[in-house]
């Protein structure tokens, strides 16, 4: 038997019998490990157990088997890596920087399983065959994603998305050139002022973030509250409350869908709601809520700032078929004032393409739009337009002028 997997056993059944929660309580089993450790080298002496090659070696691997999440821990804690997700049991990927690369981790299809249920019971969620998908937030903020046989062909598939906060600022999008000063400035005005920011962008476009740091720039007196599928957004506010979405029971009940979370947010004086992604019929509650004068923001899947705005004039109708095409346009070209697109380039880097004003008009059946900011040879350049409800920016003591450039 591996020296390893002997000092494996003796910490679980310590852990076993003086009641730790590993999760809870990491810092007892960390004791515990360097413990069961030192008395194995000295029973290892008398060459009855064999010899530990590498003490660090072996309390890091038997610490992320007992209290993190066993192979997988190492791409945890390393802060290049942004995702990690599992093919099958052979086929462990990573993604450092936008590039993805095999690596050379090899599990077993238990190991896969066991370590789904460690990552899933912290959030109190399941995954089964009458739930074969699932959604779910580790400890430190990452989002893991797992779905199961027969929906996918054989192996379970698990995706872990870290929460890696290299910006919690727009000044913080700047030092990574995401945005430029001037980009992010304006920016951080609209956000003071009040206005209603779409976020668009592909998967890992870093939306997320960017809204993150959209939120930083909210106003200290203001109450927010975020609905989510899971909890992604950290909000640096004192007044602030963050709701998300509810698995239904094994008998089918208790589920909470996003609708459900927008409407209850409404009850909660909010000073302005923020939704984390829309993809459904939830945009229609969202521009609800918009429409009744309460500043928002949230994200969208969308290649292009102007399909964007496209999207949310489509999502509503699945609301129900007592919901019109004439009824959702003009109200998304009234309750939408600034849509910001970002992208990853094929290097992996993260920018903001564009930024666009919607003034509030339609025509011909379509929302009007304006280019406030556009990218020409791969820089974020200042176009002509200007953004809706420039009272506001004066009500808040801004200079739009001064901000945007003009006469």
């Amino acid at each position: 038997m591996r020296a390893v997997t002997v000092v494996e056993d003796e910490v679980r059944e310590l852990v076993r019998r003086r009641g730790i929660d590993p999760v809870t309580d990491p810092g007892a089993v960390r004791r515990l490990v360097d413990d069961v450790i030192a008395e194995y080298d000295d029973r290892s002496l008398d060459g009855r157990l064999p010899v530990l090659d590498d003490a660090d070696v072996v309390a890091r691997d038997v610490f992320d088997a007992v209290a993190g999440f066993g192979p997988l821990q190492r791409f945890l804690d390393d802060p290049t890596v942004e995702e990690i997700w599992v093919n099958e049991p052979s086929k462990v990927f990573v993604a450092r920087h936008g590039v993805a690369e095999l690596t050379t981790t090899v599990l077993s299809a238990q190991e896969v399983r066991d370590l789904v249920e460690r990552m899933l019971k912290s959030s109190g969620r399941r995954v089964d065959v009458s739930s074969p998908f699932v959604d779910a937030s580790l400890p430190d903020g990452s989002r893991v994603h797992v779905v199961i046989p027969d929906i996918t062909r054989h192996s379970w598939s698990v995706n872990i998305r870290k929460f890696v906060a290299r910006a919690t600022h727009l000044d913080d999008l700047v030092a990574l050139g995401t945005l430029t000063p001037q980009a992010a400035r304006f920016l951080d005005a609209a956000v003071a002022a009040g206005l209603n920011i779409l976020v668009a962008g592909g998967t890992q476009a870093g939306k997320t973030t960017l809204l993150n740091c959209l939120l930083a720039a909210v106003p200290a007196r203001e109450r927010v509250i975020t609905c989510e599928e899971t909890f992604e957004l950290k909000a640096p506010l004192s007044d602030c409350v963050a709701l998300q979405c509810r698995q239904p029971s094994l008998e089918g009940t208790g589920e909470i869908r996003l609708r459900r979370l927008v409407k209850e947010a409404l009850r909660m004086r909010p000073s302005r709601i923020v939704v984390g992604e829309v993809r459904q019929e939830e945009s229609l509650d969202l521009l609800i809520a918009l429409n009744s004068g309460l500043p928002g923001m949230c994200t969208i899947h969308a290649n292009s700032a102007r399909e964007a705005v496209a999207k949310l004039c489509t999502l509503p109708l699945l609301a129900g078929e007592n919901v019109s095409y004439q009824f959702v346009v003009p109200t998304v070209a009234s309750c939408i004032d600034v849509v910001v697109h970002a992208a990853t380039d094929l290097d992996g880097k993260r920018r903001v393409r564009e930024i666009l004003a919607v003034p509030g008009r339609v025509e011909g059946g379509v929302v009007e739009t304006a280019d406030l900011f556009v990218t020409r040879d791969g820089a974020l350049v200042r176009a002509d337009g200007w953004p809706p409800h420039q009272d506001r920016f004066a009500a808040a003591g801004l200079d739009l002028v001064r901000l945007l450039g003009g006469s």
